[in-house]
């Protein structure tokens, strides 16, 4: 398959959804198998349920398939490649045959790119897969593989408030804002936020767990350790030395609880940006509306403590972009921009979400044109950074801005079994896995506080696994026995805060995704509960697809 012939794909797809949406508006819609959620394993899950026979819908949220696999997050955290199998490696090959035609290559050669990937080969000959890409072609991979497998896509937003019909213990339909219902047999929540999951009354959490809790280390409250942390001595007040002036927007007095305490506090979400010093390509940052320059702060006095650079990351995926992620401690992640005293992201509407979003849309906007402008900024560092622009090619109907916010976690599903950091360092045994995940156990900072008078970041954790795969049980992606038994979430699934951290890439997420259509149509052969479907008939099925289980 050529380039040019991925990206008509892509285009047909769009118009066969196009049209579908347009057909389906305020009319009834049947499936065996529905998945709300467009991000990459809602697509592997949707893929699946068509190639195992079963007619399937697939609910997009925004339009674009593919979640951050396609808004931006091409420099994958797969953590050992012996983890994919099945539609996971499948999507990563087709990536990979992609790059390997000149014509993929519009502003560089292929032989001049030389960058590595995230702990794996970028482009490698042996697996054939590539873990680095640019999200449109992410996107055009993901509606090739949507088209040709059948499914069909409704665009929508679950009702939040009146989003799910239950008979029993068994969703019977769902309503999509605008008065759509779907009717299904069995249903997949892709989605980050688990609005599905909530709606349907299944137990979930938020926030972090104390380390007594599951008997784990990496859990809970921190304390001011780890890295991305700031330089020391930044004064925690607007007005340096004088505690009357109030503390810096962001910061919190204290970290609310002792290292080890839970809390319910949300480790920190960005965008990641897609940007390149091509100038045929790039597209200048401009001063966003509402600009002001009390929100950096914080960066100004970490420059005068003598940051002078990792402002943000310039991971290089082809034709000279970026996937530019948070790093250092004052960085991309609006940090406590996701949560309040009495409301975190999971619990907004969907136009507060896009609200919210749209904030942190601009703080990092306005933190690329701080680096680029600001005559407190030195020099030195203006320069280093003011090449940089949005890809033009990028994300064309959305001001070349990724479509998805990365919402590293918000609710997370209790079940009957809760994958801890014990099973992901292989302390505790999985005796039902249905994919693996390999990645470092990961949290972002979930707090800034006040600590004698200086601002310190709190919540960083980056503990490595070595690359060590670890099983993950089916018994997590499944509600608790009795609360919904046609109910599969192969995201915000049944894991503590720190394990969760692991297991929530997006390489890990294609692999449930499939594994969980898999049972779902299991499922419906046997005419049972999703908790009842035979391990050795599940697993015998994945073997069969391809799964990497052990």
């Amino acid at each position: 398959m050529t380039p040019m012939d991925i990206f008509k794909i892509s285009a047909v797809v769009c118009i066969m959804c196009s049209s579908q949406i347009a057909l389906a508006a305020d009319k009834l819609q049947e499936a065996d198998v529905v998945v709300y959620g467009d991000a990459a394993g809602g697509v592997t899950a949707a893929v699946q349920a068509c190639r195992m026979g079963k007619k399937t819908i697939l609910v997009s949220q925004y339009g674009h398939l593919g979640g951050m696999s396609s808004s931006g997050l091409g420099f994958s955290d797969i953590g050992n490649p012996a983890i994919l199998g099945g539609l996971s490696r499948e999507f990563y090959h087709r990536v990979y045959q992609h790059y390997q035609n000149d014509a993929a290559w519009d502003q560089e050669l292929r032989s001049g790119f030389k960058h590595g990937g995230q702990g794996t080969a970028a482009l490698d000959p042996k697996t054939e897969l590539a873990s680095v890409f640019e999200p449109k072609v992410a996107e055009a991979v993901f509606d090739a593989m949507v088209k040709e497998a059948g499914v069909k896509v409704i665009k929508g937003r679950l009702d939040l408030a009146h989003g799910v019909e239950k008979s029993g213990s068994r969703i019977s339909a769902i309503r999509i804002e605008g008065g759509m219902t779907v009717k299904g047999k069995m249903f997949i929540d892709a989605s980050y936020e688990a609005d599905l999951l909530a709606a349907a009354g299944v137990s979930f959490t938020l926030g972090r767990e104390s380390n007594a809790k599951y008997g784990e280390q990496g859990n809970g409250i921190t304390g001011p350790k780890g890295g991305n942390q700031l330089p020391k001595g930044i004064d925690a007040y607007v007005t340096k030395g004088d505690a009357s002036s109030g503390l810096l927007p962001g910061v919190n007095p204290d970290m609310g609880g002792a290292v080890g305490d839970g809390d319910n506090r949300l480790q920190a979400y960005c965008y990641r940006m897609v940007l390149t010093e091509v100038p045929a390509n790039r597209v200048p940052v401009a001063k966003p509306e509402g600009y002001d320059p009390a929100a950096y702060e914080i960066l100004f006095r970490a420059i005068e403590a003598g940051q002078k650079g990792g402002f943000f990351k310039f991971s290089m995926v082809p034709n000279r972009k970026t996937d530019s992620n948070n790093t250092e401690g004052i960085s991309c992640d609006w940090i406590g921009g996701n949560y309040g005293k009495d409301w975190n992201w999971a619990t907004l509407s969907h136009v507060e979400r896009e609200a919210l979003a749209a904030k942190h849309r601009d703080w990092q906007l306005g933190l690329v044109w701080t680096l680029q402008n600001h005559p407190r900024v030195p020099e030195a560092i203006r320069k280093s950074v003011a090449e940089w622009g949005l890809a033009k090619d990028e994300f064309k109907d959305n001001h070349h801005w990724p479509y998805n916010l990365y919402v590293r976690e918000a609710r997370r599903m209790v079940s009957d079994f809760v994958m801890t950091e014990n099973h992901c360092k292989r302390k505790l045994p999985v005796e039902d896995p249905v994919g693996m995940g390999a990645y470092t156990l990961d949290s972002h900072n979930v707090q800034r506080f006040a600590l004698d008078g200086v601002v310190r970041n709190e919540g960083d954790i980056q503990s490595k696994l070595g690359g060590k795969p670890y099983g993950i049980s089916y018994r997590s992606i499944v509600p608790r026995v009795g609360e919904c038994e046609n109910l599969l979430v192969p995201w915000a699934l049944s894991a503590s805060h720190i394990a969760f951290g692991s297991i929530r890439m997006e390489p890990v997420f294609m692999v449930l995704g499939q594994s969980a259509a898999t049972a779902a149509c299991l499922a419906i052969d046997a005419g049972s509960a999703v908790q009842a479907v035979p391990y050795k008939d599940l697993r015998a099925r994945l073997m069969k697809d391809d799964q990497r289980l052990e």
